[in-house]
């Protein structure tokens, strides 16, 4: 489950959607949208999202591209 703020931040935010297709480490092709980021995101440990968190924050603070975050953190679900 989302920690509040996450869970506030996308409910509010109201993104885009957005996919990727991306390659892993082994040469394998995924394709992946920000929905299953944002999902898996709230399957991970409260550390975890606190740490995404912090980093959502000071992108929406710099007013970034938070798809941008979501797509780097895609790499990382498919590379685990």
């Amino acid at each position: 489950m989302l920690n509040q703020y996450l869970k506030t931040f996308f409910e509010e935010k109201d993104l885009p959607f957005a996919q990727w297709e991306l390659v892993d480490k082994d040469g394998l092709l995924h394709v992946i949208d920000n929905k299953v980021v944002i999902d898996t995101i709230g399957m991970s440990s409260c550390s975890e999202q606190t740490g995404i968190s912090n980093m959502i924050r000071r992108i929406d603070f710099l007013n970034g591209d938070i798809n941008d975050y979501l797509k780097h953190l895609a790499g990382a679900i498919i590379n685990r």
